[in-house]
């Protein structure tokens, strides 16, 4: 079977969440339903950006590859062939890690 590819469309971002921690600093083992969801996570892939009035398309400030902030309730969860990944707005991303 042929690998899934996503292009998100428009202003749309398409980012994967890093994986939650599995121990707290002092070294508890957290189960599953204590875990808190990262906000945090890599940019695989950007759309064209965002139709102007005039007909132009404005740019991404983000790129694939990028570590990103996001809120927290951002964007539309995705799993594709196993894997969880996210399609938000730009406008959901916080920042840009460097």
């Amino acid at each position: 079977m042929a690998k899934v590819s996503i292009r998100p469309l428009g202003e749309k971002v398409l980012v994967q969440r890093l994986k939650a921690d599995e121990t707290t600093a002092g070294g508890i083992v957290l189960p599953d339903t204590a875990k808190e969801k990262p906000k945090r996570g890599t940019v695989l892939s950007v759309g064209d950006g965002r139709l102007l009035d005039n007909g132009q398309r404005k740019p991404l400030q983000v790129k694939k590859g990028d570590q990103v902030l996001f809120s927290s309730y951002a964007g539309t969860e995705v799993k594709v062939e196993g894997e969880e990944m996210i399609i938000m707005d730009e406008s959901d991303i916080l920042a840009v890690l460097e």
